[in-house]
C-alpha cells in the first residue's frame, strides 16, 4: 500500500505543478487570507497547511448574531412627505437629520456572520524545520486541497474537501511508511462552547453566539487504518497509524428567517449516519461527480509563459512585470470555484465574504450589501454556465418580499416590497446605520432584474412565471406608488435616496432611475410573454416614459443626479450613474451613442485606480465600452499583491495570496467581477439596439446580437474558451488566432434565429434545438 502511496503521491505533485487549474506554494499559510478554501454552500473551510500544527478554520452559512426580528419603523411614512419638500427645497441637511430621527431601520443596525470554529491537528514528533519538498495546493479540476512534504525519511499527504451531496468536510492524511502517522485533534470556537466526546468516538463542540439566538454543534468522527483512535478529555488521539480519515459536521437551530426550532445535534447526527456506511472513495466520488459536472462546463486557454511554473503569490508578485495569461485564466475560473464552493441550492447566498470568515467582527459584517456588492457576486454565473448557483439569491427574495412588503408598507405607505442598501440572515429591509447612505430605495429593484437575467439565459418559461414574475411584479409595484413628480421639470423622480454611496440625500438619483426603468421594462416584457397583467403592463409603460431621462452634463459627462453638479476630479470607488452600461444595457454604442460616449467619459474622469470590487465593475464597464485594452489595464491593476489594512495602514487594493479579492480587507465580490469581466471581454450578448426611452430586445425576449470578442485585448492574441452561455439561452464556444476570431460555435436550445455581430460584421443565421451553428467570419 505504502510503495502505492508514495507513488501516487509523486503523479499528484508533478500534475499539480503543471496544472493550469491549480494554485501551489512553497510555504504553509501564515495569516488567513493565504489559506486555502473549500466549500460546500454550506459549510466552508480555510486550510492553513501547518506541519506540526494544522489549523482548519471553518464556517457554517447560519451562524450569525440576532434573532428573527422585524426592521421596519412603524408609521415613518408619515415623515416621507416632509422629507421629500425639504430636498426639493434644497435643505439636505434638515432632511437628513429628519429622516435619521424618524425613518430608519429599527434597530439602527443589522447583525453580523461570525466564525463558526477552528479544527486543531498536532503531530508531535514533526519539525518544519526538518521538511523537505514542502507543497500546499489547491486543485480547482477537483476543488481538493492538499499538503505533501517529507520528514525523516517519511512522506506525507493531507487532503481536504467539502462534499455537497454528503454535507461534510473530509480530511484524508497518508504517511507512507505504517505506523507513521501520530497526532491530536481537538475543536475550539470564539464562542461559548465545550468540546466533548461521545459514547461513540466521536467529538462534538456545542455552542451558541452571544447576544444571538443561534445555537451551533460541529461534530467530528475519526477512521483510522494501522493504529489506534482513542477520545479522551475532549480530543481524538491518533496513534501509529498508516492514514486517517476525519469527517466534519456542522450545523445550527437555524429553519429559516422567523425559525430557530432546529436541533443541530439531530441534523449533525443524521449527516454523519448517511456516510457512515460509505467508504472514502465512495464520498470523493460522489464529490467528484457532483462538483465537475458543474465546473467543467466552461474551459479556457489564454495560453501559457514560463511564469505559469511558479508558485501562485509568486505569479501574483510578477505579474505585472509580464504577461501571464494563464494566470488570467485561473482567476477566471478561481471565481467559477468559489461561487461553486458558497452558493448552492437550498443554502444561504454567498456574502461579502462568500462563506468564509474569521472573525466575530468581520468587515461591513460580511453580510449582503446590496448597492452594488450582492449582486456583483452574481455577474458571472448566467455566462459562465453556473445557473444553479443563482437560485439561494432567488430564495433570499422570496424571504425579502415579505420582510419589505412590511418595510414598504409602514415606511412608505406602498404596495409590493422593498429593500435598501442591505440586508442580513434575518432578512432586514429598512435603511440601516445613516440616512445619507442607508435610504436607497433600489436594492429589490436591482436584485429582482437578476431573476430576469435568469430567465434570459436560461429561457425557464416556468420558473419566469413561478418565481420570477411575482417578485418582479412586487418590486415594481413599489415603484408604482412610490414615484413623484419633479415640480418644476414634471419627471417622476425616486426619493428619498441617494447615489451610492456619495453625495448625500437626494431626489431621483440616475442610478435609481436606470434600474427602474429597466425593472419596468422587464416587467412588462414578462407580462407580455406570459400572456397576464396586461394592464399592470400598460401602466408600467405610461409611467416608464415619464421617469426622467438620462443626461449629458457640462464636462461631457454622463450626470449622476439630476443636477449638473458632476467634479470631474472625483475619482469614488462607486461609478453608479454608470449601471446603464453595465450590468444594464439601457446605453450601447449602437443605440444611444452619445449617452455612450458621456458614459465612457464619466468612467475617465473616476479614473483606473479603485477598490478590488470597483475594480471588477470597470473591468466589466470598459468591456462594454469595447475597450479590451483598458479593461486588461485594469485587471493589470487588480492581480497584483494585495496589503491588508490595518490600524494606521490603508492598505492597498488586489489579490491576497490565495487570489481572494482585497478591497482591501477581503471582499468576495471583487473576484466575481473579474470573472464576469474577463467573460465581458470575450463574449457579451447585451442589447445592441437600446434607448433610453423604449424597450429594448433583451427586455422583449427578442433575439439580441451575440458579440464575438467584444473586446479582445491585446495581451490575449490566441486562445480558446468553451461552455459559455448567452443571452437567448445560447451555448457558444470561441477560438481566436493573432488576435482574430477562428471559429465560434453557437449551439441554441430552441429553434429561432440568430444574430452574429463580429468586428462590424452582423448576420442572422438560422438556429435549430440543439443543433450546433458554425460561424466563421468572412475575410476583413
Amino acid at each position: 500500500m505504502h510503495r502505492l502511496f508514495i507513488a501516487m503521491l509523486a503523479l499528484a505533485s508533478a500534475a499539480g505543478a503543471q496544472s493550469p487549474l491549480t494554485l501551489w506554494y512553497r510555504q504553509p499559510a501564515r495569516m488567513w487570507v493565504e489559506a486555502l478554501p473549500v466549500g460546500n454552500g454550506h459549510m466552508g473551510a480555510m486550510i492553513f497547511g501547518g506541519v506540526a500544527h494544522e489549523r482548519i478554520q471553518f464556517n457554517e452559512q447560519t451562524v450569525w448574531t440576532g434573532e428573527p426580528h422585524d426592521y421596519a419603523h412603524p408609521g415613518a411614512y408619515r415623515s416621507l412627505a416632509r422629507i421629500r419638500e425639504l430636498l426639493w427645497a434644497g435643505k439636505q441637511k434638515e432632511a437628513e437629520d429628519l429622516a435619521s430621527q424618524e425613518f430608519m431601520s429599527l434597530p439602527l443596525h443589522q447583525k453580523a456572520y461570525q466564525s463558526f470554529g477552528d479544527l486543531l491537528l498536532d503531530f508531535p514528533g514533526l519539525d518544519e524545520t526538518q521538511v523537505t519538498g514542502y507543497r500546499r495546493e489547491l486543485d480547482l479540476n477537483t476543488a481538493f486541497s492538499s499538503v505533501t512534504f517529507s520528514a525523516q525519511g517519511v512522506s506525507y499527504r493531507r487532503e481536504v474537501f467539502a462534499s455537497y451531496p454528503d454535507n461534510v468536510i473530509v480530511i484524508r492524511l497518508f504517511a507512507s511508511q505504517p505506523g507513521k502517522l501520530t497526532f491530536t485533534a481537538t475543536m475550539a470556537s470564539s464562542h461559548p462552547s465545550e468540546v466533548k466526546n461521545l459514547p461513540d468516538g466521536s467529538l462534538v463542540m456545542d455552542g451558541h453566539v452571544n447576544d444571538s439566538a443561534i445555537r451551533f454543534q460541529a461534530r467530528l468522527m475519526a477512521r483510522v487504518e494501522g493504529g489506534s483512535s482513542q477520545p479522551r478529555d475532549g480530543k481524538l488521539s491518533v496513534t501509529n497509524a498508516g492514514s486517517a480519515v476525519l469527517i466534519l459536521a456542522g450545523a445550527t437551530n437555524f429553519k429559516n428567517f422567523r425559525d430557530v426550532s432546529g436541533d443541530p445535534a439531530a441534523r449533525n447526527a443524521a449527516t454523519l449516519g448517511a456516510v457512515q456506511s460509505q467508504t472514502y472513495a465512495e464520498v470523493q466520488t460522489r464529490h467528484f461527480r457532483d462538483y465537475q459536472q458543474l465546473f467543467r462546463r466552461v474551459s479556457l486557454d489564454l495560453g501559457t509563459s514560463p511564469a505559469a511554473a511558479l508558485p501562485t503569490d509568486e505569479r501574483v508578485a510578477g505579474f505585472a512585470r509580464g504577461n501571464d495569461p494563464a494566470l488570467v485564466a485561473l482567476v477566471f475560473q478561481y471565481g467559477r470555484y468559489l461561487m461553486i464552493s458558497s452558493s448552492r441550492p437550498g443554502g444561504q447566498p454567498a456574502n461579502l465574504q462568500g462563506l468564509w470568515n474569521e472573525s466575530d467582527d468581520p468587515p461591513w459584517d460580511s453580510k449582503y450589501t446590496d448597492n452594488i456588492n450582492t449582486e456583483m457576486n452574481y455577474w458571472p454565473v448566467e455566462e459562465t454556465n453556473l445557473p444553479e448557483c443563482h437560485l439561494p439569491l432567488f430564495d433570499a427574495l422570496k424571504d425579502l418580499a415579505q420582510t419589505g412588503a412590511v418595510v414598504a408598507r409602514e415606511q412608505y405607505n406602498a404596495r409590493g416590497w422593498v429593500v435598501h442598501h442591505n440586508f442580513d440572515l434575518w432578512r432586514g429591509a429598512a435603511p440601516i446605520n445613516a440616512s445619507n447612505h442607508g435610504i436607497w430605495q433600489t436594492g429589490g429593484a436591482w436584485l429582482s432584474t437578476h431573476l430576469w437575467e435568469h430567465y434570459l439565459f436560461t429561457g425557464d418559461r416556468e420558473f419566469l412565471r413561478q418565481t420570477a414574475w411575482p417578485l418582479m411584479k412586487g418590486a415594481a409595484l413599489f415603484f408604482v406608488d412610490t414615484l413623484v413628480k419633479d415640480p418644476q421639470s414634471g419627471f417622476l423622480y425616486t426619493g428619498p435616496s441617494n447615489s451610492p454611496e456619495q453625495g448625500g440625500l437626494v431626489m431621483g438619483p440616475a442610478m435609481d432611475r436606470e434600474i427602474v426603468r429597466s425593472l419596468f421594462g422587464e416587467t412588462i416584457a414578462a407580462s407580455r410573454i406570459l400572456g397576464i397583467d396586461a394592464d399592470l403592463s400598460d401602466q408600467l409603460a405610461r409611467l416608464r416614459a415619464q421617469i426622467a431621462p438620462s443626461r449629458i452634463g457640462q464636462y461631457g459627462q454622463l450626470q449622476e443626479w439630476m443636477e449638473d453638479k458632476d467634479d470631474p476630479k472625483n475619482e469614488h470607488r462607486h461609478v453608479s450613474h454608470l449601471w446603464a452600461v453595465y450590468p444594464g444595457s439601457e446605453i450601447t454604442p449602437y443605440g444611444t451613442p452619445d449617452l455612450f460616449k458621456a458614459s465612457r467619459q464619466s468612467l475617465i474622469y473616476r479614473g483606473d485606480a479603485a477598490t478590488g470590487w470597483s475594480m471588477g465593475w470597470k473591468i466589466n464597464l470598459w468591456a462594454r465600452f469595447l475597450d479590451g485594452d483598458h479593461a486588461y489595464r485594469i485587471l493589470q491593476n487588480l492581480i497584483q499583491p494585495a496589503n491588508d489594512s490595518s490600524p494606521g495602514h490603508p492598505g492597498h487594493a488586489g489579490l491576497f495570496a490565495n487570489l481572494f479579492d482585497a478591497h482591501p480587507p477581503f471582499q468576495i465580490d471583487g473576484n466575481f467581477g473579474a470573472t464576469a469581466g474577463i467573460t465581458e471581454m470575450l463574449l457579451q450578448s447585451d442589447d445592441p439596439h437600446g434607448t433610453a426611452t423604449s424597450l429594448t430586445p433583451a427586455q422583449t425576449g427578442e433575439a439580441a446580437f451575440i458579440t464575438l470578442l467584444p473586446a479582445l485585448p491585446a495581451a490575449f492574441p490566441n486562445g480558446k474558451v468553451t461552455g459559455l452561455r448567452a443571452r437567448g439561452d445560447v451555448g457558444v464556444d470561441i477560438e481566436w488566432r493573432d488576435g482574430k476570431l477562428v471559429e465560434a460555435v453557437l449551439t441554441p436550445s430552441e429553434s429561432k434565429p440568430i444574430r452574429v455581430r463580429y468586428a462590424g460584421q452582423e448576420s442572422e443565421l438560422p438556429g435549430r434545438a440543439g443543433q450546433p451553428i458554425y460561424y466563421r467570419p468572412k475575410p476583413l
